[in-house]
């Protein structure tokens, strides 16, 4: 794939999760697709991603991904975040506390015909349990 084709597909993955059609992402998550960094039960392929975001959306209805810095190449697309949200759910067992957050994270997809066939992430989790209170600042 060029590397305009792998920007597509990451667009295509990254309004799915911004509008919550998730459905969406059977379309551009292989079925085999391999996350190694995977939140606790997610599973693997579209289905683990529908999950995931599924419950994060419901922690944080107004869920939201904003790509801050992208680099691509015929295989692979990086970039770096910013998360936002409103936390008006249950997130990791913490009722929804009404608090907005803002966190930064990074994630590298790989692609082979359009679609998702692996990824490596990381999201700032410590920093939303501080903003919603559920750690306090500088506590270990």
């Amino acid at each position: 794939m060029s590397k305009d084709e792998n920007i597509a597909a990451l667009v295509r993955f990254g309004n799915a999760v911004n509008s919550g059609n998730l459905a969406d992402l059977r379309n551009v998550i292989s079925a085999d697709s391999l996350d190694n960094d995977p939140s606790p039960d997610q599973g693997r392929g579209p289905e683990g991603y529908i999950r995931m975001f599924t419950e994060t959306r419901q922690a944080f209805p107004d869920f939201n991904v904003d790509v801050v810095k992208l680099l691509a190449d015929d295989d692979s697309v990086a970039f770096a975040y910013t998360m936002t949200g409103t936390h008006k759910g249950n997130f990791m067992g913490i009722p929804g506390t009404g608090r907005k957050v803002k966190i930064r994270g990074l994630q590298i997809s790989r692609f082979e015909n359009g679609k998702m066939v692996e990824r490596w992430g990381s999201s700032d989790q410590l920093g939303i349990l501080q903003q919603i209170g559920a750690k306090a600042q500088g506590a270990s």
